[in-house]
């Protein structure tokens, strides 16, 4: 028996995923109408696009900034594309933008995992060892890792869920970026941003 799926859960997860009607519908059919099981397969998908692009050049792009209204908070973020056509387009540097906002707010101290310096990383888990040196030692590596893998959520840029939650309804700026991604069809990458703070 098959799910019937309205256009306006179709709508629904294409506003949210950026992806095409028809794979949203086709998502929706194999989720049984389940939308939070077609965002996360849309998503996978996505992420798989994009990975599949990912050797492609991204000569092209944008550098936007924000500056705090007291202008003592600031960031500069630089977003590279394939092409001049998506350096040009509006979802594009709106995202670019977004993120700039988001960068001056939240504090990221890397882009990825891999730029995070692995004496951090270190010390975070000795925190988290005296912290948890009371628990039972077959479970004591699992809640290490745990509290280690929430502290990268916090500074790591595409781990962390946008601070703008009524825009982005929660989503990560991995997540936000594999959309459009998708949406484009190029590979987008975040090269680098840089923070400034009056004080810093």
């Amino acid at each position: 028996m098959s799910t019937a799926i309205s256009a306006q859960d179709v709508k629904a997860l294409r506003e949210r995923t950026g992806a095409g009607m028809m794979d949203c519908k086709k998502a929706l059919v194999e989720a049984g109408g389940d939308i939070e099981k077609a965002v996360e397969a849309l998503r996978v998908k996505g992420i798989a696009k994009a990975e599949k692009r990912g050797d492609r050049g991204t000569s092209e792009g944008t550098v936007q900034s924000y500056i705090h209204a007291n202008g003592k908070i600031g960031a500069l973020v630089e977003v590279d594309c394939e092409t001049d056509f998506v350096a040009r387009n509006e979802d594009y540097i709106g995202f670019a933008k977004d993120l700039a906002l988001h960068v001056a707010a939240a504090g990221p101290i890397s882009v990825d995992d891999d730029g995070v310096p692995a004496e951090e990383i270190e010390r975070e888990r000795r925190i988290a060892e005296e912290q948890f040196a009371d628990k039972p030692e077959q479970i004591r590596p699992r809640i290490v890792q745990g509290k280690v893998d929430s502290w990268l959520k916090e500074v790591v840029l595409l781990r962390q869920v946008h601070v703008n939650g009524d825009k982005y309804e929660g989503r990560t700026i991995e997540e936000i970026r594999a959309a459009l991604a998708s949406r484009t069809g190029e590979n987008i990458v975040i090269r680098r941003f840089t923070r400034f703070a009056v004080g810093d």
